[in-house]
């Protein structure tokens, strides 16, 4: 490396550009072709050039087209299933507003750090999940592959519940809707109610038998349900036409998929709150119980659902970073996102919950009416004296509040005999306790909330439409987080990855569409996802903060923003982060060996659902999916610890990164003895600065005629290694 300061200019045909604090070099003293070469300082500003000057190649890695875009798409798949159905669940069921507390709690502190550091490693590296911990750590490079596993089998299972999605909104162009009353079964002498609907309802008849066509159990197989085949078909190939052109496609479907579900959210606000009862469902719903925030199991699933409900682990966070600017504010992305992700489920909870109160408040009246009826039938037949009546009471025209007093009356005056007379307490918490989450609140009890508005077709074809946006928003993060490490890691064309990933994610879905594929989809929840991704975040999270260096990934991102992140995350990725994971990792498997692992199976004779255990083949299902998600961490730091793969080969992963320099890895490797950028030493040489460009071109070498950010994607040139492959896994 020449000592003097001196800048000298040739005109040379295939310059590339470099910046100069991101030059990496392996000075090699019997490297007479590096000596010879030649550099040139360009004081730009602030620009990230990752084309020559003069040249016609460009940088291979697209970009988002805008801020709002790059948005977008980190909230689409953020914000998913998940805030509609299972957030306003755990909201009722963990204290009512108070679970608010714990939730936000946990957000400040795992929630927003995490999600913080994977957009700031994507965006600082420009890789995949893959190339993102390869560099940081070869030995754990497994991390990727386990996110990519753990992705592949979530979506297996995701793009079912669009396809259901799909067909109920195919359903609902009809007026009355299919699920509004159950259906008649005429014989030969007479015609009558169908006894599965009658013994439950006309929305949950519609759900087992209609759409699912279930089956009795996990090993009755039954066959495929062509009806949902084909819905799931055409998922695929929405979600393959949306991806194939990688962020250049998706992102501009982005602005109607991420946006269409909050236009449907606050119409159904404003159409809920017009309606009898909403109050007392949103009532109901906020009314702290500050009781239960004190009890361990609802902080273990606070935590949980700010876990998921980001996406952490996932891989698809890395990869919409990856395309960002060098330069773009990842911290404020962060907060905003969080935030909007916490809004939109206390807005979706409140939509819920005044639809839930109109409901609960409809049955609540057919049980008045119900029970009036009977009190009647009592007074005729003598059983109970009209003296108890109040005289204001009109039973043809009885409120919920005359007959609660009523009630009271007859259970006071007839205590001994008060079972016997068969009445029942209408009050209208008591269908607000009844907590439904997942499909049985989507698919049956919104549904049939739904059969009681004006216009129920209309209303029932937004509702649907916007969960199919919320579920492709989220697909969109999730195949991303497949198929941008794989074309980072081994330059396959992303087009034809994409449709091979489809077509192949199509064929092993049918196993979700069979007539026991509803009890498949419960497995790949319960097994396929929470454990692996735990590990894996905790796996992230030492990475980062223990091998590549909390020091120095606070200057890197100091480099990066413009100015020094806050310490609170210092402390919080250090300490309080690993330790709350560790701790959720405990009482989640402490969760699941407490809980049986079994299903809720639909028996059709009686109508109900009842828990069966896994057959000895299911349980080796679930135990596979998690083994098979969390298998590339110890199989690649194995390969790499035990020098598997040959070294000499120049690949990406056998070479390490360091501030200032780049370094082959020799097995036998005793100390850094390289030459770094003017002579300095590691402590004294910059962050990497992309404001300035080096152009560089040696002198009897061969060209290296990729761009910076094309080829390899992290603004390193790795000069002598022509030709050199992506990985070697």
């Amino acid at each position: 490396m020449p000592k003097n300061s001196k800048v000298v200019k040739r005109e040379l045909d295939d310059e590339v550009i470099e910046s100069v604090k991101d030059l990496l070099s392996n000075e090699d003293s019997s490297d007479d072709a590096f000596k010879k070469s030649e550099l040139m300082v360009d004081d730009r500003e602030e620009k990230d050039v990752d084309v020559e000057e003069g040249s016609d190649v460009e940088d291979e890695r697209p970009a988002w087209n805008s801020k709002l875009q790059y948005i977008l798409a980190q909230v689409g798949f953020s914000v998913g299933l998940g805030n509609v159905w299972r957030f306003p669940y755990l909201c009722q069921k963990n204290g009512g507003g108070a679970y608010l507390v714990p939730y936000l709690v946990l957000l400040l502190i795992i929630g927003i750090p995490l999600f913080f550091l994977e957009l700031a490693v994507g965006q600082r590296i420009r890789r995949g999940s893959i190339g993102v911990w390869n560099y940081i750590s070869p030995k754990l490079g497994g991390i990727g592959f386990a996110s990519c596993v753990v992705c592949f089998f979530v979506a297996l299972y995701y793009n079912v519940i669009i396809g259901w999605s799909l067909f109920y909104f195919s359903q609902s162009f009809q007026h009355p809707l299919p699920w509004d009353q159950c259906p008649l079964v005429k014989n030969a002498s007479h015609t009558f109610v169908e006894p599965e609907c009658e013994k439950s309802s006309a929305t949950t008849y519609y759900w087992y038998r209609e759409a699912l066509n279930i089956s009795s159990s996990l090993s009755e197989s039954g066959g495929l349900n062509w009806k949902m085949t084909i819905c799931l078909l055409a998922a695929w190939v929405m979600v393959c036409l949306a991806m194939i052109k990688g962020i250049q496609s998706s992102g501009k479907i982005m602005y109607f998929s991420s946006l269409f579900p909050y236009v449907v959210l606050l119409c159904f606000l404003i159409r809920g709150l017009l309606l009898n009862g909403s109050v007392d469902g949103i009532r109901h719903m906020f009314t702290p119980k500050l009781e239960i925030m004190l009890e361990p199991k609802v902080w273990r699933e606070a935590a949980t659902q700010v876990f998921f409900a980001l996406g952490l682990g996932f891989g698809g966070v890395i990869a919409f970073s990856s395309y960002n600017k060098r330069d773009n504010n990842c911290h404020f992305d962060a907060v905003l996102v969080s935030f909007i992700n916490f809004f939109t489920s206390v807005l979706a909870t409140l939509v819920v919950f005044a639809v839930l109160g109109f409901k609960a408040n409809i049955i609540n009246e057919k049980c008045v009416t119900q029970n009036s009826e009977k009190i009647l039938k009592l007074l005729k037949m003598g059983n109970l004296s009209q003296d108890m009546i109040p005289h204001h009471i009109n039973f043809s025209s009885i409120t919920a509040e005359d007959y609660n007093l009523v009630y009271d009356i007859i259970q006071k005056v007839k205590e001994e005999q008060f079972d016997s007379l068969g009445l029942k307490s209408c009050q209208i918490e008591d269908e607000l306790d009844k907590a439904v989450q997942g499909t049985g609140l989507a698919f049956i009890a919104f549904t049939e909330a739904m059969t009681h508005f004006p216009a129920s077709p209309f209303w029932s074809v937004m509702f649907f439409l916007m969960l199919v946006n919320l579920g492709l928003g989220s697909m969109f993060g999730t195949i991303e987080g497949i198929i941008t490490p794989i074309v980072d890691t081994f330059k396959v064309r992303k087009e034809i990855l994409t449709v091979i990933c489809c077509l192949v994610a199509f064929f092993i879905g049918l196993i979700f569409v069979q007539r026991s594929g509803n009890y498949f989809v419960t497995m790949f929840d319960d097994y396929s996802a929470t454990l692996p991704l735990l590990i894996v975040v905790i796996l992230e999270n030492i990475a980062v903060i223990r091998i590549y260096g909390i020091d120095k990934f606070m200057e890197d991102l100091k480099d990066m923003l413009g100015f020094s992140p806050s310490q609170y995350y210092y402390y919080m990725w250090k300490y309080v982060s690993p330790f709350v994971l560790l701790c959720l990792l405990v009482a989640s498997i402490v969760q699941m060996g407490l809980s049986p692992p079994g299903y809720n199976a639909w028996i059709e004779d009686t109508a109900m659902e009842e828990f069966h255990s896994y057959p000895t083949w299911g349980m080796i299902v679930c135990i596979s999916l998690m083994v098979l998600a969390i298998l590339p961490v110890p199989i690649v730091f194995m390969v790499r610890r035990c020098n598997l793969i040959d070294d000499s080969s120049g690949s990406l992963a056998s070479v390490s990164y360091k501030r200032g320099r780049i370094i082959k890895e020799p097995v036998n490797l005793e100390g850094d003895n390289t030459s770094l950028i003017h002579g300095k030493s590691p402590s004294e040489v910059p962050s990497p600065n992309f404001g300035k460009n080096i152009y560089r071109k040696q002198t009897g070498s061969p060209t290296l005629d990729t761009a910076p950010n094309g080829r390899y994607g992290i603004g390193y040139l790795m000069a002598d290694m022509p030709d050199m492959p992506e990985s070697d896994l």
